[in-house]
């Protein structure tokens, strides 16, 4: 399949290769959809092996950011772009700054943000050339999101636990956390406080130690995560931990975590429909990230972004029930969630945009 055809296949409207000799700048934007408004998603920094691999990535998170801000119920629409090159050694200011230029031409069509690899300091650079760009340190910030976002996964763990156990109370719960950084840590803390018993890993010993200490939380190695005896597994570091082999060893009755695309294939969520296992679609519940973005982007508000973010609990509750009424995988009801947000304001906007016409009866 080609360029063209995988856009056509998949709706893509734009995408835009961005190369600049003088400062070593290669990138690539991708603009999904901007049905709901403007194109919103990061810019990631990663070194990778071919030009093929970069748009293959950045094809599917530009359509995941339009599937998440949709589902969200923000007014925004998806995209994304990536700078192929290593973090730690090919960042420079003459770069960002170049690539802020074409960001810029897009006319806001696109407005890039903080993503994996990239930094406060390069979303400045960047507003050196355009507007266009949210995360920077001048004006209105919000600081560290990691509060913001563990609270929107709190919540969707409270409306999993609504549906797998008719009682949204953590209390006395058994939740197995894979993965403690900064928004995990946070997430932790809501979950110990509400009285959940806590199992955590990470390959970061000191991460685990702090969240022994602090939350009594018992401690497992990284690869016995997935088989511990617990209430809900909670995925918090890598993609692609619902495979072939995590799958069969699962003893938890529901999976509600941060971290994005834990289905390695779609098979993997019809399985888990088809075992009776409660999964929360990462890119509903893990939307606390992007409600934040959108919010700096109006003048932030702590408060006002924490109550946007409890909809989440509303959101994932609503994707239960359409995987319920269908009888369909949760990952699939999310998705026809997102595509009939967007299919509505389309034809809204249609009809609104369509010449009126009067007939008038003698």
């Amino acid at each position: 399949m080609n360029l063209f055809e995988r856009l056509e296949e998949d709706d893509y409207e734009q995408v835009i290769y961005c190369s600049d000799k003088e400062t070593g700048l290669r990138a690539i934007i991708v603009i999904h959809d901007t049905t709901l408004g403007p194109a919103l998603g990061g810019t990631r920094m990663w070194p990778y092996h071919s030009e093929e691999e970069a748009l293959e990535d950045a094809l599917r998170l530009a359509k995941g950011m339009t599937y998440k801000n949709a589902a969200a119920g923000l007014n925004l629409g998806g995209g994304k772009a990536v700078i192929i090159g290593d973090p730690r050694v090919d960042k420079s200011e003459a770069m960002f700054r170049k690539f802020g230029q074409y960001v810029n031409s897009l006319g806001g069509s696109y407005i890039t943000a903080e993503d994996v690899g990239t930094t406060e300091q390069d979303m400045d650079y960047i507003n050196m050339e355009t507007k266009y760009v949210a995360g920077t340190s001048s004006g209105i910030s919000s600081g560290d999101p990691s509060p913001v976002t563990a609270y929107g996964i709190y919540q969707g763990i409270k409306a999993t636990a609504e549906v797998t156990f008719n009682n949204r109370s953590l209390e006395n719960k058994v939740i197995a956390v894979q993965g403690i950084g900064h928004v995990a840590y946070t997430l932790c803390k809501y979950l110990f406080e509400e009285g959940a018993k806590l199992i955590v890993t990470d390959i970061n010993k000191e991460a685990v130690s702090r969240a022994v200490v602090d939350f009594g939380a018992t401690a497992v190695e990284p690869d016995e995560i997935y088989s511990v005896d617990c209430d809900i597994f909670v995925p918090c570091a890598l993609g692609a931990v619902i495979n072939d082999q995590t799958i069969k060893q699962f003893k938890a009755k529901a999976i509600a975590g941060s971290a994005n695309n834990q289905l390695k294939e779609d098979k993997h969520g019809d399985l888990l429909h088809e075992m009776g296992i409660t999964y929360a679609p990462d890119f509903v519940i893990n939307a606390g990230g992007v409600i934040n973005v959108a919010e700096e982007m109006v003048g932030y508000n702590q408060e006002r972004a924490m109550k946007k973010v409890e909809k989440i609990y509303e959101n994932l509750m609503r994707v239960f029930e359409i995987s319920k009424e269908e009888d369909i995988p949760t990952y699939l009801a999310a998705d026809r969630m997102a595509e009939e947000r967007i299919s509505k304001i389309s034809r809204l906007s249609h009809q609104f945009n369509q010449p009126k016409t009067h007939i008038l009866d003698n």
